[in-house]
């Protein structure tokens, strides 16, 4: 294997204290848990941002980073940090659930039609938000008794940016089903790139905003039919769980619906939740 510094790019050495104003920084702000094992990790997920702004040391970046001109680095920064694993029609219980039960049950109980509010809420790259908007566009097309929104937030700029782009590898379209590839889904007119774009009147159905689940208050609309906060509390501790739930489920509206990921629970929360099947929740 190539030494790095022979590709010229030297690997800059974190110091144990370097480390902890940083873990303790993000920790404090934006919820993430940074335990001194991950110490390696975040040496190396920020040697990127060292080398862009031509810094040569942990030592003079983290005194930058606190410094009073360093608020848009620490943008940047969170950028490397945040971890954004997701897919289409990922646990695809919850959008079987969302077409059987939930779509059903809301767009009956009024004859006016409804405009149904969704928030994506750690929403990555976009492929939960564009699922969601795929299986909504479908549900329609059989019943025209609502029309939706998905408000889709997260702290990274990179990925909020890939989403807003909507431009997608073909592989990681691949768990999309044929029937909702063709008519949501438009292959690049350049064959060499093998992407595909979501179609202008699913990417029209969302909004996208950068948001820290750490603030004291969500600027987000109240009243969401349903939030899915999947697979983002996993980084955080119990007591900053519990708070970011109890905000989430503050904009969602009494009988809505939240879903959480595979490995998060509420159990011995003090929440306004029931739950209703494993992983997803109603709003008491």
């Amino acid at each position: 294997m190539q030494d790095p510094r022979e590709a010229g790019e030297l690997i800059l050495k974190m110091s144990a204290t370097e480390f902890s104003r940083l873990s303790e920084f993000i920790y404090s702000n934006y919820g993430i848990k940074m335990p001194v094992e991950k110490k390696i990790m975040l040496q190396s997920r920020l040697q990127k941002r060292l080398r862009a702004l031509n810094i040569p040391s942990f030592t003079e970046y983290v005194d930058y980073v606190f410094s009073k001109n360093g608020h848009e680095e620490i943008v940047l920064m969170m950028d490397q940090v945040s971890t954004n694993k997701t897919d289409f029609f990922r646990e695809p219980h919850h959008f079987d659930f969302l077409v059987d039960t939930i779509l059903p049950e809301l767009t009956s109980r009024s004859s006016v039609k409804r405009n149904l509010k969704v928030w994506s809420a750690g929403c990555s790259s976009g492929e939960e938000a564009y699922t969601l908007a795929m299986v909504m566009e479908n549900y329609i097309e059989q019943n025209k008794s609502f029309d939706y929104h998905i408000h889709c937030t997260d702290i990274s700029t990179k990925v909020l940016q890939i989403a807003v782009d909507a431009v997608y590898k073909e592989d990681r379209v691949a768990v999309v089903p044929l029937e909702l590839k063709k008519k949501y889904l438009l292959r690049s007119k350049d064959p060499l790139k093998k992407t595909v774009r979501i179609t202008p009147e699913l990417r029209a159905k969302t909004t996208f905003a950068r948001l820290n689940l750490m603030d004291s208050y969500y600027d987000a609309p109240d009243s969401f039919d349903m939030v899915f906060c999947r697979n983002v509390l996993i980084y955080f501790d119990k007591k900053t769980q519990e708070k970011v739930i109890n905000k989430l489920a503050a904009k969602l509206r009494r009988g809505g619906y939240f879903f959480l990921g595979h490995s998060e629970s509420i159990m011995a929360m003090n929440v306004p939740l029931k739950q209703v099947k494993p992983t997803i929740f109603v709003k008491v």
